[in-house]
């Protein structure tokens, strides 16, 4: 049953970014409206699967690549729909909304494994470690989708294209504003879904740190997005290199969260958590 919830949350979303495309392309605002009401649609459909596969489980549903994944398409419609509201960047659901929906393909395409959770996998800090490091994860990705916009509408400036493509991306100091603002909202949270996993560690492992592969490459990419801040904050970067860099950050937290978790082993991995969810 639940699983027929999350196929129509992904038709939905599938809909929704197909709107926003041709919003991105005839600039009719009735079209913007259909496509955010059916985001938003789908986007309460999916958090009502995600309840109830937590209390299927009996625990936060990241055991398996697809429930990740899930997730991750979760957040990055979460960040876009509290940014809305922020900056009402219409423009910024044509790339946000079809990103969402290529992580929720690639998840339906997948197994589930709906096997419970252990008594080590229901603790509170868990659940903290991994909600606040997926919703950091989600505004990151609207960062990334942001530098990408910005190099886009520089690269038309510069070239004097401005027609098209130009008139339908906002300012460069707006999509910086965007920038900046997922930043430093995802940085905190990313910060406290790192020590609240060292806590959970510590409670289920008796130890804070094992140098577990997931664990050493998170610090990297906790690193470099810290990093990105300074150079914001401190040094006062703004437009192109601030945007490159958040690339290179973002393609540093995929690397991360999909060729370490898969890849290198190690406690953190998605074939280790599938054998241990039962302890």
């Amino acid at each position: 049953m639940i699983y027929i919830i999350f196929n129509i949350s992904l038709w939905l979303h599938l809909l929704s970014a197909g709107g926003f495309i041709v919003f991105l392309i005839s600039q009719q605002k009735f079209v913007f409206r259909i496509s955010y009401w059916t985001l938003l649609s789908g986007f309460l459909l999916h958090t009502a699967f995600l309840i109830l596969r937590y209390i299927l489980i009996g625990g936060t549903p990241v055991f398996d690549l697809s429930s990740a994944l899930s997730l991750f398409s979760w957040s990055i419609v979460l960040a876009y729909l509290l940014l809305h509201l922020r900056f009402g960047l219409m423009v910024l659901g044509s790339f946000a909304a079809p990103f969402a929906a290529f992580f929720m393909i690639i998840s339906s395409a997948m197994s589930w494994s709906d096997a419970p959770a252990g008594v080590g996998f229901k603790s509170l800090w868990l659940t903290v470690h991994v909600g606040t490091i997926f919703l950091g994860n989600g505004l990151f990705a609207i960062n990334f989708l942001g530098s990408i916009m910005y190099l886009f509408q520089e690269y038309y400036i510069k070239e004097k294209k401005l027609g098209g493509f130009y008139n339908r991306l906002p300012s460069l100091a707006t999509i910086d504003s965007i920038n900046y603002q997922s930043l430093v909202t995802g940085f905190p949270l990313l910060t406290v879904g790192m020590i609240s996993g060292s806590i959970y560690a510590q409670y289920t492992l008796g130890t804070y740190w094992q140098w577990d592969p997931k664990e050493v490459w998170s610090f990297v990419t906790w690193l470099a997005y810290a990093a990105l801040i300074h150079e914001r904050v401190a040094i006062g970067w703004r437009g192109r290199k601030a945007a490159i860099m958040s690339i290179g950050c973002f393609a540093l937290l995929i690397f991360t969260f999909l060729v370490v978790s898969l890849w290198m082993g190690g406690y953190h991995s998605f074939g280790s958590l599938g054998e241990k969810r039962g302890l």
